[in-house]
């Protein structure tokens, strides 16, 4: 065996581990308001694409990957997660419940919730359960570990409202509406690549000792003070993705997810 293929075996033998050994964070405690009338009786994450449910199809999802020890979070009609579950037998696995039932705490204050659950050492994966995709994790994972940052952003050339800006080297350096022009800049905008952000994070448990917020509050609020002074990379990737934040958002992803 060639040292090339010794090295690509071993990376790859690595990347195979850290999937098995690593958690995932499912945030699925929003109320869903942009899915009425399915949200005004149920959570968003029940909501069901050809059947099956959003969160099911996460989890098995990340399962393909070896990930099979989650933490979900709940609010809105939280107990029907936990029946579901339940009913299910976690689908064989671990999973934890981050239960914000006293408040909603958006996706900064849900992951500092969390942070129990989390903070042991080993990086982990943050995903909405209302984005369905086909990104390769084990490529988002070794992206993430070659990089050594606290936090890797999946990111695609896709039409959103709002998008992030990230430099040559795919370092995070602003945000832009697309609508209205506003913009949040870590330096001039020196032509910048607006890319939009997918629902998918890997994170190094270091940034509980980053983040500054309490309560509640949004963690991309908190990755854009954050990148003032560190380096936060995007992942860039073009798989499937389809944000089922909207009844026709569900048709749409019913051609594509089976």
């Amino acid at each position: 065996m060639s040292n090339r293929q010794y090295s690509f075996v071993v990376i790859t033998l690595l990347i195979i581990y850290y999937s098995y050994n690593m958690k995932a964070l499912i945030f699925a405690a929003g109320k869903g308001t942009r899915l009425k009338p399915f949200t005004n009786h149920h959570p968003k994450a029940l909501a069901k694409v050809n059947d099956i449910p959003l969160l099911e199809r996460n989890i098995n999802y990340l399962k393909s990957y070896g990930i099979k020890d989650f933490v979900i979070n709940i609010h809105h009609f939280g107990d029907q997660i936990v029946d579901f579950l339940n009913k299910n037998d976690n689908f064989g696995c671990k999973i934890e419940i981050s239960d914000e039932t006293s408040e909603l705490l958006e996706t900064g204050g849900g992951l500092i919730f969390a942070r129990r659950f989390l903070d042991h050492g080993e990086d982990f994966l943050i995903l909405n359960a209302d984005i369905l995709t086909d990104l390769n994790i084990n490529e988002l994972v070794e992206y993430h570990k070659k990089i050594k940052d606290f936090a890797t952003l999946a990111v695609s050339d896709r039409e959103s409202s709002r998008k992030l800006l990230f430099n040559d080297d795919m370092v995070l350096r602003g945000w832009l509406n697309v609508q209205t022009g506003e913009q949040r800049l870590a330096e001039f905008n020196k032509g910048f690549k607006a890319l939009a952000f997918s629902g998918v994070h890997c994170i190094n448990p270091v940034i509980f000792e980053k983040i500054k917020r309490k309560g509640k509050f949004s963690v991309m609020e908190e990755y854009l003070d954050l990148m003032q002074t560190e380096h936060i990379h995007g992942f860039l990737h073009d798989s499937m993705l389809i944000d089922v934040g909207r009844p026709e958002s569900v048709i749409e992803a019913e051609k594509h997810f089976k």
